[in-house]
């Protein structure tokens, strides 16, 4: 497939969300994809963050997180923070940006299915894991066996 913007291969696919069931597709080359992506002109992926002014924007890219030293414009660019400081020191801006993406401030992941429903299945898996754990190290296999039942039936439950 050829480049968008000229003749060169495309290499870079880039799909870009709109709205609700809207994105663009745009099929560069390396170059093009470069000048695409860090246009001065602000309006595409490394656009500027809306309601600021060029002066504001400019000083926001220069602030920069005191633990590893990255800038915000390269956290722009680049879409990765450099260290888990960085949430702090970018917060004013990534709290609105992180709402938008997942639209909360929390994390919802998946629970484990084996997860123990109370904290007294809980501690009673962990205090059995130790038992094993013992009884693997002085060899007493057959206790061994028995306590990894237990185990299994607290986790199924």
């Amino acid at each position: 497939m050829k480049c968008e913007k000229c003749p060169k291969q495309a290499t870079l696919h880039i799909t870009e969300i709109l709205g609700d069931d809207r994105f663009e597709e745009h099929h560069l080359c390396e170059q093009c994809a470069h000048e695409y992506i860090y246009e001065p002109d602000g309006k595409k992926s490394g656009k500027a963050i809306e309601g600021l002014d060029d002066e504001e924007l400019g000083a926001l890219n220069q602030r920069q997180c005191p633990q590893c030293g990255m800038k915000f414009i390269e956290f722009r660019n680049s879409g990765r923070l450099g260290c888990p400081h960085d949430y702090d020191a970018f917060a004013e801006e990534l709290i609105p940006l992180l709402e938008n993406i997942h639209g909360d401030m929390r994390h919802c992941g998946k629970t484990p299915r084996r997860l123990p429903q109370t904290r007294q299945t809980q501690s009673e898996l962990t205090r059995l894991r130790r038992q094993l754990q013992d009884a693997v190290s002085q060899e007493a296999y057959e206790e061994a066996a028995k306590i990894r039942d237990q185990i299994r039936l607290l986790e199924e439950a």
